[in-house]
């Protein structure tokens, strides 16, 4: 079940890191529905959200908690959506997309950020860690 996802926890792919523990990763996605736009991931290749084993999916949704707290106070916004599809990589991933108004929550809608944008923003979430 190797994903894209494996490939940047292993560092085989770079990604713009936000926060990261034993357990999970939270990364900006290099194709986000607005400025901002998190990917938090657990670290172990699961498939679908609830075939994680409790404990581990709370700690996921403690984790992705802790990484909207800091993105809230990073990217201005009126607050922090969060989604799990899971259609489009077959790893769970918790999107948080920090929100002004409802069509940021839409997949089809895409913010272009220059390589320069990515760090920026990156390092702001990181700080407010």
């Amino acid at each position: 079940m190797s994903s894209i996802f494996t490939k940047i926890i292993s560092g085989e792919i770079p990604a713009y890191k936000v926060a990261e523990n034993d357990d999970f990763l939270a990364f900006l996605d290099i194709n986000p529905n607005a400025k901002g736009h998190t990917l938090c991931i657990p670290k172990k290749e699961i498939n679908k959200i609830f075939e994680m084993e409790e404990e581990h999916y709370l700690k996921l949704m403690k984790f992705s908690r802790e990484v909207a707290i800091a993105l809230e106070k990073a990217i201005p916004c009126k607050r922090i959506g969060m989604a799990v599809v899971g259609l489009e990589v077959p790893h769970v991933h918790v999107h948080l997309i920090p929100l002004q108004e409802m069509d940021d929550m839409r997949f089809s809608k895409k913010e272009k950020l220059t390589p320069e944008e990515f760090v920026e923003v990156a390092d702001a979430i990181k700080s407010k860690l």
